[in-house]
């Protein structure tokens, strides 16, 4: 068994050269090419681009990418060192509307700017270094015991269905979706896994289907229509998908079709889990219709992947990244506190 993927580091900070490291997920799985940013531009850039990417890894970068925004600052006095904090923390805050990791990963290291208003600001840097750290170390316990949870809910043998990729690459470590799937491969579990290859971007054949390859699972990459055939014929036994942001009622946003996935899962009589860190639990969201959709550019869908144009140039074009599945489809969800079952507008609350 080889889980060399585990090692892979979609994010990391070389704080000597003040440079922000990430692993340039629109590459793979063709090329494994690491990035060096050192302007809050190529930062912006890389996640709006989704070079880093998956909920976790956004706000890990975040966090890291603001801690170099106020290292590089030139601000002796914390007025004028906060108002630059603030513009660089709306800058990039605007690369991407739907993943509430970002904003709250940002908001952590504001707090942590305020928290210590009082000290000199070469010690608020310093801070904010341990925060950003500390955001990125949790991320992996968080991710481990939300796999050590989920794999509660699952058995040896299992056929188990995923749509887009909530693995390694999007974490610290481990992944939320994906976490279960690495740890019972760990202790010899034999999951066979069907990955969607969610389009338009297919990060589930790009990524998942590489993550997994590597790391000796059991994977088969399927085209998202041939998810219901795959149900009928009895091979899953659980779905697993990760989230971006969910709702104080349990509804999820996450990766456009994976709503779907969860209707057919309710039609074949299949589990549905979502797999959420605390952070992606936004209280102050009420709803699913609250949650900010983006709406990225049409050539994703005909363009990107082409050698030559899918599709006649000029034709109009509709793409959401992310669909929100409602609670009412979603079997449980599945924190590193534990898992969270129905009514979730009263275990979200308790949790919270």
């Amino acid at each position: 068994m080889s889980f060399s993927v585990l090692e892979f580091a979609a994010v990391k900070l070389d704080d000597e050269k003040s440079e922000l490291i990430i692993l340039d997920q629109t590459l793979l799985p063709n090329e494994t090419k690491y990035l060096h940013l050192t302007t809050q531009e190529s930062i912006w850039e890389a996640i709006y681009k989704l070079r880093v990417r998956g909920a976790p890894a956004i706000g890990i970068a975040s966090g890291y990418g603001i801690y170099l925004a106020a290292k590089l600052s030139r601000a002796d006095e914390f007025e004028s060192f906060y108002d630059e904090f603030k513009k660089a923390k709306a800058y990039l805050a605007s690369a991407r509307p739907t993943a509430v990791n970002l904003f709250w990963a940002l908001d952590r290291m504001e707090r942590c700017v305020l928290t210590n208003k009082e000290k000199s600001v070469n010690e608020i840097k310093k801070a904010l270094l341990s925060e950003a750290n500390a955001i990125r170390d949790e991320d992996e316990e968080v991710c481990r015991k939300i796999g050590e949870h989920a794999l509660t809910l699952l058995k040896p043998g299992m056929g188990i269905l995923t749509h887009c990729n909530a693995g390694t690459i999007a974490t610290a470590k481990y992944g939320t979706a994906l976490a279960p799937i690495y740890l019972g491969h760990e202790k010899g579990y034999g999951f066979k896994v069907f990955a969607d290859e969610t389009r338009p971007l297919l990060q589930g054949a790009r990524l998942t289907s590489w993550e997994l390859k590597e790391a000796g699972v059991d994977v088969t990459l399927i085209c998202d229509n041939m998810a219901s055939i795959v149900m009928k014929n009895g091979w899953v036994d659980a779905v697993v998908v990760g989230c971006d942001r969910v709702a104080a009622n349990g509804d999820a946003a996450n990766k456009i079709g994976t709503s779907g996935v969860a209707i057919l899962s309710k039609h074949y009589g299949i589990p549905f889990y979502v797999h959420a860190p605390l952070s992606t639990i936004d209280i102050n969201t009420p709803t699913g219709k609250d949650i900010p959709i983006e709406l990225r550019p049409g050539e994703e869908i005909y363009k990107a992947w082409y050698a030559k144009p899918m599709a006649p140039e000029g034709v109009n074009t509709y793409n959401p990244a992310f669909d929100v599945t409602d609670a009412d489809l979603i079997t449980a969800i599945i924190t590193e506190k534990g898992i969270l079952y129905p009514p979730y507008t009263e275990s979200i609350a308790e949790l919270f």
